[in-house]
This record gives structure tokens, C-alpha cells and sequence, in this order.
């Protein structure tokens, strides 16, 4: 809901705060005195196009601000989070638009600057304009059809729910099919070259680690004699006759290890270095040892080195295709398989999503022909409701027609299409809501379209046993709704307002005192002319209007309602008429 706007230099309002409360609120006022700018600067709040030529003259930009209540709509505080604006502690949100008097907008909601669009989202979820110069809330099919699943009940919503849970799943499905159809040739193809692929793995039947082995023993055995060589000089260094060093290694070692024993006895230090060359002897024998052995075993092997060249160009041929190593071959083989398995299973998999498509067509006729069963119960019993407000809105004869066709296919909301139809008088054809109506009949019909609704959501609220929770209604603002109406009408327009107000915010700008006695809170716009301020103040130039809003109660209100009356606010007879008025409007609310 909306809890204040304040405007600065829009038309001729220099600075005006307008308080809205709870319930039916009126705002009243002398013609041009500015009620239009309060709608144009809600307007401004919600989304609406600015205009650079409403700024005030001499004012470099007009400023509107407002503050919404926004804790009972979840969703609304959601997109404000996701603009990067913040929610105010106490559930409220501030909202602020500016126009430069250059022609330049700027929106802000919770504190960010956010596009003008964003403002009209989150309006249309709070709030609800009904006028000669703005949309209608029920302006499309699929706002008619949710009116009316809306009016249906609980039951019906449950209905509907079902629907759609199953129409998702079967349009999910249906995808998945028409996937796995158009893919079919592609699925098979792939199929077919994992098959190819994992027979040459399966018949090569490679090893882990294997590559890497048989490098090593291809690299051994294509170099035996250089091998033998190299290990046999080595091991007569070590150990054996070495011509140029005339001795072994070993033998050099233990004499020096003698030598330095020797002589410990005069020097303890050199007893330590023997010790450590015993250590070297020892390390050199076991190196002389197995490089023995190791020239004994290297033998040349023609047929097994052919044999791992032949193993290696078997593997090598893998690594090309399916991994860098082995190892990689192997893991390429355990995925491939899994991926086998599941385009094997895409026929098995079809065909069970065919079944199961096949079984949600058949819960979906039911649904859609339980929905349809609602929607003409419904439509009858809103017609009948809205036909019988309109009857004392100065509409007699006029009826609301809620037609429901078959739709051309069905949809994600059933197989209907829902349309809002007026005939203005009996014999007259029915046709779409605004057409063939004037501004302020259609402000009427809306009128009684919004209490039959508002009225049904609360009786179903009350007797609802299903737990469901009824999302909030927005706030409805009405413009011209008293337009051509007055004595007995005006007074039912005012009552039915009132009636709207039980269960939502309602705004409304009226010039009928009969409708403005049934409000809950009662704003005057004022108006006024300075002759040119003694200070120098720009804004109290001579003959600048200047406009600001009052909320007006007691003594004050019975005046203002004179005025509507009359025109004359201090006539006694005009004051007992509004005295009257406020009396009788309190009667049965």
C-alpha cells in the first residue's frame, strides 16, 4: 500500500505532502486547484513517462516521493533486493523520481538508482489506476482470466495448480523427446564409433603403466652390447684389473683405510676417516657385485626386442586416438562405456517418456475440463455480480458479459479463453471493456468489477479451509469514477467505494460530496493566488497559482462537503445537507 507522496514543483503544486491511510481515502478540491498533479506525480511514482513541461514554471526540476508498504508482497521485496535497493526495517520502501525541467528523469527505489521500468514492475503488483487516461488492470485476456480463476475460489486455484504442475512436466518431457528425436542419426553415430572404439581398445587389451615399461625395456634391449660395455668397464674399475689405474677401486680404498689406521694411534681424527672409507669399501663392493650380475644377465635379444616393438606400436596406435598415455586410454575406455550405455538406453528412455507424456495428456483433459466446468459457474455468478453493482451505479440495464470460449489450443492456464464483455444496454451487442464507454462508465464498470472480486476474494478467505493464502490485493486508485453521476447514484458509487475499502487501500479523486462522505480519510487540495511576496520569495511571484494539500476532519470536512454541495461552505442549509451525508454513509459500514 501507500503510506505518503510528497511533490515538489509539479504544475502548481510547490510542496504538498499527501498522507494516505488505511481504507477509502478521497481527495477534493475546486476544479484546477491541482488534483490532476497528485494522480500525475503517483504516476511519476509508478513507472509513468515524465513530462519536463509539468515542472513548475521557474523551478529547475519537480521532485515526487513515496513511501510503499511492501512487507505483504514477498515478490515486490524480492525485485527491490534484486534492483539493490533496500527494504526498510519497518516493511516500507522509498520511492523517488525526478524531472528536470531540461527534460531529463531519474527513478531511485531503496535508496539505488534504478530504470523508470522497474518503478512500472513493481507497480503493477501494488497498484491499480482506473481512469479515462490510464490502463485498466483488467485490459488483457489473461488479466480477465486470472480475475475470474480469482473469483473462482480456492478449490478452482487448485485445480489450476494441478494443471499447470502437470502441463510443466509434460512440456519439460516433450523436449527431452524432440531432443532425443532430432538427435537420433547423431546419437546413433556416436554410438557406433564408441563401439569401434572400444573393441580396438578390448582387443589390444592394454595394461596400466605398460607404455612406459615397454619404452624402457625397447630402450634396454636395442642397446645390449653398449649396455654390456659400459657395465663391464665399470665393474673392472671397480673391482677388477684396471689397466690404467693398475688396481680396482676397491682395493685403492682398503689401502688408504690401512694406511689411516696406522697412523691413528698418533692421531685420533685420522681413526674417524678410516671408518669412513671402511664405509666406501663396503658401498663399492655392493656396486661391484650386482654390476657383475647385471652383465651376466644383459643378453642380446633380437625376437624379444621385435616382439615389445610391435606391443609399443600396438599401444602407440591407442595413445594417438584416445589419450596421451595408457592410463588415459583406459579412463577414455571406462567413459566411453558409461556414455554407451546411456545412448543405448535413449530408445528405452523414448519410449517410457512417451508413456508418461501420453498418461499427463490424459490428466491434463481431465484438469483442463474441470477448469472449464469453474471458469462457466464463475462467469455466470460474476456477471450476475458485477450486472447487479453497475444497476445501482447509474448503469441499469447495462450488463457485464464474462464469456468463456474454447481457446484455439490449450495452454499452460487450461483450454479456455476468458473475455470481459459490456453490453450497455439490453439488445445492445457486447463488446470488449473499453469500447462503446465513456471514461467515466468504464471507471464505474471497473468499479463494480473490483467489488464483486474484492468481495469474493474475502468471503472465500473467510471460509477457506484449505490453508491457501490469498495474495493481497493492491491498492486502487479512481479517477472520474462519479463522472456523470449524481443524487441517489453518487451515493452508491460512494458506498461501493467504501465497501472496496474494507479490504484493500482506495484511492479516489471526486467532485461528488455524496462520495466523499463515505471516506475514511478525506485530503483537500487547495488552491491559491499571492499578489507577489514582500520577502522576494521566487515562489510567491504575482499571479503564480500555488496549490497544497490538507487532510480535513471534523468541522473543516463538514465545510468542505458545503462547498461540494453548494458552493457556498458557510450555508447553513449546505452544512446540515453534509451534516447528513456523513451521518447516512456511517450507517451499516
Amino acid at each position: 500500500m501507500l503510506e505518503e507522496i510528497a511533490i515538489e514543483n509539479l504544475g502548481v503544486i510547490r510542496a504538498a505532502r499527501v498522507p494516505l491511510a488505511d481504507g477509502l481515502t478521497v481527495i477534493t478540491g475546486e476544479t484546477g486547484a491541482g488534483k490532476t498533479m497528485v494522480l500525475t506525480g503517483l504516476g511519476l511514482l509508478m513507472g509513468g513517462k515524465a513530462d519536463p513541461a509539468a515542472v513548475r514554471p521557474g523551478a529547475d526540476g519537480a521532485v515526487v516521493e513515496g513511501r510503499l508498504r511492501v512487507a505483504a508482497h514477498p515478490g515486490v521485496a524480492a525485485r527491490v533486493d534484486e534492483a539493490g535497493g533496500e527494504v526498510d526495517d519497518d516493511g516500507t520502501v522509498v520511492v523517488l523520481r525526478t524531472v528536470a525541467a531540461a527534460g531529463r528523469s531519474r527513478a531511485h527505489l531503496g535508496g539505488r538508482g534504478v530504470p523508470q521500468a522497474v518503478l512500472a514492475e513493481i507497480a503493477d503488483e501494488l497498484v491499480t489506476v482506473h481512469g479515462q487516461a490510464d490502463q485498466l488492470r483488467l485490459r488483457t485476456a489473461a488479466k480477465q482470466r486470472e480475475a475470474l480463476d480469482s473469483f473462482a475460489g480456492p478449490d478452482h486455484q487448485d485445480d489450476l495448480d494441478t494443471y499447470r504442475a502437470a502441463w510443466s512436466e509434460r512440456a519439460g518431457l516433450q523436449a527431452e523427446i524432440d531432443d532425443l528425436t532430432a538427435r537420433a542419426a547423431e546419437r546413433a553415430r556416436e554410438a557406433e564409433l564408441l563401439r569401434l572404439g572400444l573393441a580396438e581398445v578390448e582387443r589390444v587389451d592394454p595394461q596400466s603403466g605398460e607404455d612406459a615399461e615397454l619404452t624402457a625395456l625397447v630402450g634396454r634391449l636395442g642397446n645390449a652390447e653398449q649396455l654390456r660395455v659400459a657395465a663391464q668397464e665399470a665393474h673392472d674399475a671397480v673391482a677388477g684389473d684396471d689397466v690404467e689405474t693398475a688396481g680396482s677401486a676397491v682395493e685403492a680404498v682398503e689401502r688408504a683405510r690401512r694406511a689411516l689406521e696406522a697412523a691413528a694411534a698418533d692421531d685420533p681424527t685420522l681413526g674417524g676417516h678410516a671408518t669412513r672409507l671402511a664405509e666406501a669399501g663396503y658401498l663399492l663392493a655392493d656396486v661391484a657385485t650386482e654390476l657383475s650380475s647385471y652383465v651376466d644377465d644383459l643378453q642380446a635379444d633380437p625376437a624379444g626386442l621385435e616382439t615389445a616393438h610391435a606391443r609399443l606400436a600396438e599401444l602407440t596406435t591407442l595413445t594417438r586416438s584416445y589419450g596421451e598415455t595408457i592410463d588415459d586410454v583406459l579412463r577414455w575406455a571406462s567413459d566411453a562405456g558409461l556414455r554407451l550405455l546411456d545412448l543405448d538406453d535413449g530408445g528405452e528412455r523414448l519410449a517410457g517418456m512417451r508413456e508418461r507424456t501420453a498418461e499427463l495428456d490424459a490428466e491434463l483433459a481431465g484438469a483442463a475440463e474441470r477448469l472449464t466446468t469453474g471458469r462457466r459457474k464463475a462467469a455466470e455468478a460474476l456477471s450476475d455480480a458485477v450486472t447487479q453493482e453497475l444497476s445501482g451505479l447509474a448503469m441499469k440495464g447495462a450488463r457485464l458479459v464474462v464469456d468463456v470460449a474454447p481457446a484455439d489450443e490449450p495452454g499452460p492456464w487450461g483450454a479456455d479463453q476468458v473475455a470481459f464483455l459490456l453490453e450497455p444496454h439490453p439488445g445492445a451487442p457486447a463488446r470488449p471493456l473499453g469500447k462503446g464507454a465513456s471514461g467515466g462508465e468504464l471507471s464505474r464498470v471497473m468499479l463494480a468489477v473490483e467489488v464483486a472480486l474484492a468481495t469474493a476474494r474475502v468471503e472465500a478467505g473467510a471460509g477457506a479451509a484449505s490453508g491457501r493464502a490469498a495474495a493481497p490485493l493492491p491498492t486502487f486508485v479512481f479517477d472520474e469514477v462519479d463522472a456523470g453521476v449524481g443524487g441517489r447514484a453518487a451515493v452508491e458509487v460512494g458506498r461501493r467505494l467504501a465497501v472496496l475499502a474494507r479490504s484493500t487501500q482506495v484511492v479516489v479523486v471526486t467532485h461528488l460530496a455524496q462520495v466523499a462522505a463515505f471516506a475514511d480519510s478525506h485530503l483537500v487540495v487547495t488552491k491559491s493566488t499571492p499578489d507577489g511576496g514582500a520577502d522576494g520569495d521566487p515562489d510567491d511571484r504575482a499571479g503564480v497559482t500555488v496549490t497544497g494539500v490538507r487532510e480535513v476532519t471534523d468541522d473543516a470536512r463538514v465545510r468542505e462537503l458545503a462547498r461540494m454541495l453548494s458552493g457556498q461552505e458557510e450555508s447553513a442549509t449546505a452544512r446540515q445537507h453534509a451534516v447528513e451525508l456523513l451521518e447516512s454513509s456511517t450507517v451499516g459500514r
